[in-house]
């Protein structure tokens, strides 16, 4: 990341802001395949997760994984979403896309 964004967190912030969009899951197949898909809960903040992400802060992200509220796309997730042509918020933090099902059925 740019240093800037060490010293500014408002800026990467508004920079995750302004890249998170909500996208069909068949858009984003080709990621989960690659197994770069990581599910973030409803009840978290999407760009507060995608800001952890992108300054690497280990504490927070490892927290998250463990309590299993951030994790890798299920095979179950993923099908339902396909056979829900589901629309997700998602935002990409490299190497792995982001997203959220604030309609979880």
């Amino acid at each position: 990341m740019h240093d800037n964004f060490e010293t500014e967190p408002a800026v990467l912030k508004a920079k995750i802001t302004g890249e998170t969009a909500r996208i069909h899951w068949h858009e984003l197949q080709k990621f989960y395949a690659a197994g770069a898909v990581i599910e973030v809960v409803a009840g978290l903040d999407l760009v507060e997760v995608a800001y952890a992400f992108a300054i690497d802060d280990k504490a927070l992200v490892g927290g998250w994984l463990q309590s299993g509220q951030v994790q890798r796309v299920e095979d179950a997730r993923a099908s339902h979403w396909h056979q829900q042509s589901a629309e997700l918020w998602a935002v990409v933090v490299s190497p792995w896309v982001l997203v959220q099902d604030k309609h979880i059925h």
